[in-house]
């Protein structure tokens, strides 16, 4: 993970953009970007004396772009803007995706495309480095015409009003751990001597007019996608071993014929953490197993989540168009022009936030199966109810498959589409509106979702391998058992406080370490 991300006129990476918002790397502006921004200035400068009205330099904004503004009201017109933009509501927004919305529109004032002057470029640099965050609410972006009032927060920060957060600053040994206090944005400024910036001509529509706060939770929602989904390949394997299954059906001839590329390496790492298992050897005798098919939610797992996959690349494959883009109206274009345009509306961006929240419900939907079939004495083949010690007297993890079930039906809730819906503001000039805002809320709370449904797989899987002694598990699934036992998650016995368990479990998947344990024994899973 870098530590230094250095902003050029050319695209971020999605590993800078996660690097910068969730672990405190700092940022730099490039010679080349310092290069651009004062160059495309220069011709906002030109145009600010000019008779000709220009949107946004010498006109109102949205439905009053036909309000002419005389010269001496335009700096007060870019305030007006902030102020007025910055109308959110509701829960504060977390301090990674406001981090991220920052940097990636940092990276669009460096392109030289907006217009801004090099210390309001700057300012934003200062102001992540400084680990000042704006407090930025919850509701209030429709995806159209940028993420206006989340952008707006920030820019007021900018101007020395508002609220912030501040921590520790970027690259500081304990700026994860550190809980970052609620202070003036004039004050926190002024202790980090960072000045305030006072708005020219353009520069309030440039700070607002992007795709970056949608762009930002795609990115953070894509980075832990990529472990959750290896991770639930991780508990299908143990789920398949821990019920007796067969991990033919992952052969690679069988899943060529279908080839799907996330299907195909969905099942190669099944048959990767299934490797070796003296569990599956056991029943490999046909005279001994009469099962002639497992069910779907064993034997179908890896076109399920190669399903997943393969939308988590088509996301990412439109996140890399955006991250390259230049979004702003209006924008100057590379001859000089200064045009205006629809490039900020964020339908392409809200579309795959939409598909992304389908895709990680039904993952989640299949974990939730696997894991209930442990618990039925009529599906589980040899195994206790509910994997309980003393059933009747005991409930086992009974109730742990019903918090599974909740997460799983709020999961269906929050896979419906945001994107399909409009609703017109502005006196009718942004009549379509994308959304996206909306759709990337809903997505940060399905991935945690995810991440707690294949926990609680996880916990339950490790249980029924435990209770298959003497048999043993395969390495892979046996160094994950490991892992839970080592940080407190105990294994079969008497009904006890199952919460705090749970919570362990859910941590050591969403940070990587179940997925570690696994690769421990298989190397690298895809």
């Amino acid at each position: 993970m870098p530590t230094e991300v250095v902003i050029d006129v050319g695209p971020l990476s999605p590993l800078e953009v996660v690097a910068v918002a969730r672990h405190g790397a700092r940022v730099r502006l490039s010679v080349a970007a310092l290069e651009a921004i004062g160059q495309t200035r220069r011709i906002i400068d030109g145009l600010a004396d000019d008779t000709e009205a220009h949107y946004g330099i010498s006109t109102g904004f949205g439905a009053l772009a036909t309000t002419s503004i005389p010269l001496e009201k335009r700096a007060q017109l870019q305030r007006s803007l902030i102020r007025s933009h910055a109308a959110g509501s509701g829960s504060e927004v977390e301090r990674e995706v406001v981090r991220a919305l920052m940097l990636l529109r940092l990276s669009t004032l460096a392109t030289g495309r907006t217009g801004v002057r090099v210390e309001t470029a700057q300012a934003y640099a200062d102001l992540l480095n400084a680990g000042i965050t704006p407090v930025v609410r919850e509701h209030g972006s429709l995806g159209c015409s940028g993420d206006l009032a989340p952008l707006a927060h920030c820019a007021l920060a900018v101007m020395g009003e508002g609220t912030v957060r501040v921590g520790a600053p970027a690259g500081a040994d304990d700026w994860a751990e550190q809980e970052p206090g609620l202070l003036p944005a004039a004050e926190a400024l002024a202790s980090a001597g960072i000045a305030p910036v006072e708005l020219a001509e353009k520069e309030g529509l440039a700070l607002i007019n992007g795709t970056d706060g949608m762009l930002g939770m795609l990115l953070l929602a894509l980075h832990d996608l990529d472990t959750l989904l290896a991770t639930a390949d991780v508990a299908a394997a143990m789920s398949v071993e821990g019920q007796l299954g067969t991990d033919d059906v992952f052969a690679a001839d069988l899943q060529e014929l279908r080839p799907h590329p996330g299907q195909g390496a969905s099942a190669a790492n099944l048959r990767a953490v299934m490797a070796g298992s003296p569990i599956r050897d056991s029943h490999r005798d046909p005279t001994a197993c009469t099962r002639v098919q497992d069910a779907y939610s064993l034997r179908c797992s890896p076109q399920v989540h190669g399903s997943a996959r393969d939308t988590c690349d088509h996301a990412r494959l439109v996140a890399s168009r955006e991250l390259a883009s230049a979004i702003d109206n209006p924008v100057v274009t590379l001859d000089g022009r200064v045009e205006s345009n629809g490039n900020f509306h964020g339908a392409p961006v809200a579309h795959v936030l939409d598909f992304l929240a389908v895709v990680v419900a039904d993952v989640a939907g299949i974990s939730e199966r696997r894991t209930d079939r442990f618990l039925d004495v009529a599906r589980n083949h040899g195994l206790p109810p509910f994997l309980a010690d003393d059933p009747g007297t005991d409930s086992g993890l009974m109730i742990a498959q019903y918090t599974q079930a909740a997460i799983v039906s709020e999961l269906k809730r929050l896979a419906t589409p945001a994107s399909v819906d409009s609703i017109p503001s502005s006196a009718m000039q942004e009549d379509h509106v994308s959304m996206g805002w909306g759709a990337a809320r809903k997505l940060r709370r399905a991935v945690d979702g995810l991440a707690r449904v294949l926990a609680v797989e996880v916990l339950t899987a490790a249980r029924a391998l435990d209770l298959r002694a003497p048999l043993t598990p395969a390495a892979a699934t046996g160094a994950v058992v490991t892992l839970l036992r080592e940080n407190g998650v105990a294994g079969p016995g008497p009904d006890r406080h199952l919460s705090p368990e749970i919570e362990t479990t859910v941590d050591l998947v969403l940070d990587g370490r179940v997925r570690a344990a696994a690769e421990s024994a298989t190397g690298p899973l895809h």
